[in-house]
């Protein structure tokens, strides 16, 4: 979990779980479908780059939800086959706003 007050965005003792609500309204996150080798789909999630969310688990979570591969790197989350569809609703799910959720064709 991020620490605010070491920024000193003490925040007036409100409790961490506010600042990570605040954050996911912030974000815009784009869910897209890439061809890789041999014809193989990967879906890319992007821009969940605040240091309140920690991308390896939200992978372990889709990843398991989803009942495939996929690795957080490089400030994004890379899951094995397509699906953009049902990975937005599951960021709905967990809390990120669906406006701020963009599905790139």
């Amino acid at each position: 979990m991020f620490e605010f007050e070491n920024l000193g965005i003490g925040g007036g003792g409100l409790p961490p779980e506010l600042f990570q609500e605040i954050a996911k309204e912030e974000l815009l996150i784009r869910i897209r479908v890439e061809k890789r080798k041999w014809g193989r789909e990967v879906t890319i999630i992007e821009g969940l780059n605040d240091p309140s969310i920690d991308l390896k688990e939200m992978a372990a979570k889709l990843k398991s939800k989803l009942a495939c591969g996929g690795t957080a790197k490089n400030g994004r989350i890379e899951l094995q086959g397509n699906h953009k569809e049902r990975v937005k609703e599951l960021l709905v799910e967990m809390g990120f706003p669906e406006e701020n959720i963009i599905i790139v064709d």
